[in-house]
């Protein structure tokens, strides 16, 4: 068994007599300074590369000492571009007497789950429809002209400033879900097309950090619910979530706040966290991104910094908004609203479900334990932007979501299979289950 494994195809070298590792060893090599991971049965030392790897170092981190293979295959659309990356990291294989999953984990669950993608594949249910796209896109803009018509014909009276705050809300709320697809890379074949239009719609339409979004986000897909990991659940000066994190906190007697209230005060936190955003997003974009592990060039984060301004600076000259009265405050007033719906929506297939420390399962049990559904009809696909295939969306991230009802009955088998629950609840209750 190999006991060295640093040395890799990094010399451009033949290949030497090919390295074999044990899952014990493996799992050795999960540290801040070294971390080696497993695809397909094949071993690769990240440490290096994991400050260079594009979607941060944290991500690639929490799979350090785990197999990686479903991880590796739902983030990325071009697995075959990706493997020349790989290539000069690898430093063995997994011995021939050593399973394919590492701590125990299903096979068979696993290797049925990874049919079920190769399935989804065959169905081309990882093809955007270009039409559906197109005619989302067409109704946000739509919203926006109809803003203006509004205007243009009825002035800035209360009624229709309030209309219109209505309306432009939901346009930003779309937008929001929009900005979404483009950032899990579901709506064009290359990754490059779908990062140029994520950085225009995040940046530019909604004034947030493309990078930023990035960065934290495919760390809750990674690892969902996981404390240390999933950096949507890690709001430790504000609130305590789950049901160990509290007995934990309670036994190291850290108090932070009066989390005994804290049912109380996150009605209170939904009003006063929305205010600062639309500057924060502008001035922090820096102070964000590389304390977070990412290291984007410089001329990115000058790019994002400048959509993110524009946003801003641009307002008194959009037509809908000048003859307002205080177009930002009208403007803040907008995301105030937006807040509310953004904050109900992403939080209500999360909140109520498992929330705890790191467990090493599979990627379809892991997924499973921390999302449920919504019903779904079509306003509640509309309304969440499809989110209410969260299981869907969180099983396979870069599938473009007209799909999501396409293998939703492949997945409830698969899980009915398994004994996996699978949960899915009206609209209403999940918002309860959120207060509860």
């Amino acid at each position: 068994m190999g006991k060295g494994g640093e040395q890799g195809g990094d010399s451009g070298e033949p290949a030497a007599q090919i390295r074999f590792y044990t899952w014990e060893e493996i799992q050795k090599h999960n540290l801040r300074t070294d971390k080696w991971l497993v695809i397909e049965r094949k071993v690769y030392n990240v440490t290096k590369w994991a400050n260079r790897h594009p979607g941060g170092q944290r991500v690639i981190s929490h799979c350090a000492g785990e197999d990686a293979t479903d991880a590796f295959q739902a983030f990325h659309i071009n697995p075959t571009l990706v493997q020349k990356f790989l290539k000069p990291l690898l430093i063995g294989e997994l011995a021939p007497g050593e399973p394919s999953q590492d701590r125990d984990k299903n096979s068979q669950l696993v290797e049925d789950f990874r049919t079920l993608r190769k399935t989804a594949e065959d169905m081309n249910l990882f093809r955007a429809s270009p039409l559906f796209f197109s005619l989302y896109l067409g109704h946000i803009i739509a919203m926006e002209v109809l803003a203006w018509l509004m205007v243009s014909y009825f002035g800035t009276g209360w009624i229709t400033t309030l209309i219109l705050a209505c309306i432009l809300t939901t346009s930003q709320a779309q937008a929001g879900w929009l900005q979404h697809d483009f950032g899990h890379l579901s709506v064009f074949k290359k990754s490059s097309w779908n990062h140029i239009v994520h950085k225009f719609v995040i940046g530019h339409l909604k004034g947030a950090s493309a990078n930023w979004w990035n960065h934290r986000h495919f760390q809750h897909h990674a690892k969902p619910n996981i404390f240390q990991k999933d950096p949507d659940v890690n709001m430790l000066h504000i609130f305590v979530l789950g049901d160990t994190q509290p007995v934990e906190y309670g036994k190291k007697k850290l108090k932070y706040l009066p989390y005994n209230h804290q049912h109380e005060y996150f009605f209170l936190s939904e009003i006063l966290l929305p205010f600062p955003i639309p500057c924060s997003h502008t001035l922090l974009i820096p102070l964000w991104t590389l304390p977070e592990g990412l290291t984007p060039p410089s001329s990115q984060l000058a790019m994002e910094v400048i959509l993110c301004m524009l946003q801003t600076l641009l307002l008194p000259a959009n037509p809908t908004l000048v003859t307002s009265g205080n177009c930002h405050n009208f403007s803040w007033f907008c995301r105030f609203l937006e807040s509310h719906w953004f904050v109900w929506v992403t939080q209500m297939n999360h909140i109520p479900m498992e929330i705890d420390s790191e467990k090493h399962r599979d990627w379809l049990s892991s997924q499973m334990a921390a999302t449920c559904n919504i019903e779904q009809s079509f306003f509640n696909d509309w309304f969440t932007g499809h989110l209410n295939f969260q299981i869907e969306h969180h099983l396979f991230p870069t599938m473009p979501r007209h799909n999501f009802w396409k293998v939703k009955p492949l997945v409830k088998s698969l899980c009915a299979k398994y004994g996996v629950q699978y949960e899915e609840k009206p609209l209403g209750k999940a918002f309860v289950d959120i207060v509860g």
